[in-house]
């Protein structure tokens, strides 16, 4: 599957609105890790790395921020401001987070338990991979 927006179910309220995540059904995947990243300082970044086994679906609960991917060869760049959508990132896609509003607060599902040995922290060493993979 590949990178996308996914639109999620929204339940209209006059008394507030409610919106939910199932996985296998709107999240791709299995769920076996969840966090999410908040008071993040004016001008700082998240992320700066990709992962060769996880996946994440990523929903901006509050406030707004941008999602700048990168497959080796292009980037895209997706802003989050929705409660009710989610950005399903893929495995072997580098990621990172940028420009968070005040008060933002982003939820990062993953499709594996924290491992630091999935991370590829090297921009460089992570095109060389992905055009290893091109091949």
């Amino acid at each position: 599957m590949e990178t996308k927006i996914i639109n999620l179910p929204k339940i209209f309220d006059q008394r507030g609105n409610l919106s939910f995540i199932e996985e296998e059904n709107h999240v791709p995947f299995k769920v076996k890790r969840t966090f999410w990243i908040y008071d993040v300082p004016g001008g700082e970044n998240r992320g700066g790395h990709a992962f060769r086994d996880t996946e994440e679906f990523i929903v901006a609960l509050s406030g707004s921020f941008d999602v700048v991917l990168h497959d080796g060869e292009k980037e895209l760049v997706f802003q989050l401001n929705r409660s009710y959508y989610g950005l399903y990132v893929p495995k072997m896609m580098w990621r990172e987070m940028r420009n968070f509003s005040t008060n933002s607060l982003a939820l990062v599902l993953a499709s594996t338990p924290y491992n630091p040995d999935d991370y590829i922290r090297d921009f460089e060493g992570y095109k060389e991979l992905t055009r290893c993979k091109q091949v």
